[in-house]
């Protein structure tokens, strides 16, 4: 069965970092695009920043500069490095698997097929 499970989330002050961690399980994690998704209450749910099989990175232009995607194959797991964090990155954050190889041509929440839990990132000011 897949699994996803997120973990790394907290509370930090603004400017702050946190490294986020998605290990896969069930699967072979190496050829699937894999997607970091947040949503904040009351707010949709956004991507964040994706990943392909081959290491080809998109993110969102709220996070660029500031988040780094990377995926330890070895490992099954996918990590999201969050530097400079803001007020406004407060959200649960999601590791998603998309359907295949590549990513689809956009970050959309009806493309992954499986999700983690979600683990909670609290920045204050």
């Amino acid at each position: 069965q897949v699994q996803l499970v997120e973990s790394g989330g907290g509370s930090v002050q603004a400017g702050g970092s946190l490294r986020l961690s998605c290990v896969a399980s069930g699967y072979t994690y190496n050829i699937f695009c894999m997607t970091w998704f947040r949503q904040a209450p009351g707010k949709e749910r956004e991507g964040v920043a994706r990943i392909n099989a081959n290491g080809k990175i998109t993110y969102a232009d709220s996070v660029k500069g500031r988040f780094t995607i990377s995926r330890d194959n070895a490992k099954s797991t996918l990590y999201l490095q969050m530097d400079s964090l803001r007020p406004e990155d407060t959200a649960m954050y999601y590791c998603a698997r998309e359907r295949g190889f590549w990513c689809p041509p956009r970050m959309s929440t009806i493309t992954p097929d499986y999700w983690g839990q979600g683990t909670q990132v609290t920045v204050s000011s």
